[in-house]
């Protein structure tokens, strides 16, 4: 069938296809959302690159998203799509992400 396709029969057949993925996807993921919400991860002693890496960690972590990396706080401010859940959001991202980047960096425990 791609052979007797043309390229702009293509290229609208992708984006028709992107078009309809996004739409699905969103779907999904609005009726998935519990409550949606913000919360601050404190990444402590952790320099600016194991902090940037932290934040990357945890965008591509499915319900998290890094949105801002406060220097002067030492925190994350993140965006949940479960925010009832942040306690143990944030308590899994501290045990899964930054004790293994304090030690990775040479912080202190």
């Amino acid at each position: 069938m791609t052979q007797n396709m043309t390229r702009p029969q293509a290229m609208l057949l992708l984006l028709a296809n992107f078009m309809k993925e996004l739409v699905l996807s969103g779907w999904t993921t609005a009726r998935v959302m519990v409550q949606p919400g913000f919360a601050r991860l404190d990444y402590g002693d952790l320099g600016p690159g194991a902090a940037s890496l932290l934040g990357m960690l945890a965008t591509l972590t499915p319900g998290t998203t890094s949105l801002e990396i406060d220097t002067e706080r030492r925190e994350i401010h993140l965006h949940l799509l479960d925010a009832s859940q942040a306690e143990a959001t944030l308590a899994a991202i501290q045990r899964d992400f930054v004790r293994p980047l304090r030690a990775l960096s040479g912080a202190t425990p």
